[in-house]
């Protein structure tokens, strides 16, 4: 442009806000989407394994529900979207892409996958609680605490494939 036609640019645009994907509602529809998911794959899982797995959501609900009474923590975001975007599922996925029939079989670690998922969902389930507990008595230190656990335990699955 040419320094006479400056007077005629149009003002830059607004920065738009960027869509917060930690808030309630965001975190709400990817535990719905997981649910989903875990509902239409429930012939797929062994019992024990879905009833497991939906208290692990149910008790991630009851956390971002907490949300209504104050402002979820950092750490409990994190942690949360670590069990619903991540661990849990990968977990899932993990399983239903084995051959049914290894499913049985004894891995390296002397476990069978079904026996190694089904120890795994109850690790996600106890966080989970745990995470309710700390975020209910607004423990901070317990929340960065489980946070790391989590990452430590589920960054790759467990089921010795």
């Amino acid at each position: 442009m040419t320094w006479f036609r400056r007077g005629h640019e149009s003002p830059p645009a607004e920065p738009q806000p960027e869509e917060d994907n930690d808030s309630p509602d965001k975190l709400r529809l990817r535990l719905w989407e997981l649910v989903q998911f875990i509902n239409r794959n429930a012939g797929k899982l062994p019992v024990e394994a879905v009833v497991i797995a939906r208290q692990a959501t149910d008790r991630i609900r009851e956390l971002i529900e907490t949300s209504s009474d104050h402002d979820l923590d950092v750490y409990a975001v994190v942690s949360i979207n670590g069990i619903v975007g991540d661990y849990l599922p990968t977990t899932l996925r993990t399983y239903l892409n084995l051959d049914p029939a290894a499913t049985e079989r004894a891995g390296p670690s002397g476990r069978t996958p079904r026996e190694a998922l089904r120890e795994q969902v109850e690790s996600l389930a106890l966080a989970a609680d745990e995470l309710l507990q700390a975020t209910q008595a607004h423990d901070a230190d317990r929340l960065f605490s489980q946070g790391n656990f989590l990452r430590t335990k589920f960054t790759r699955s467990d089921l010795d494939l």
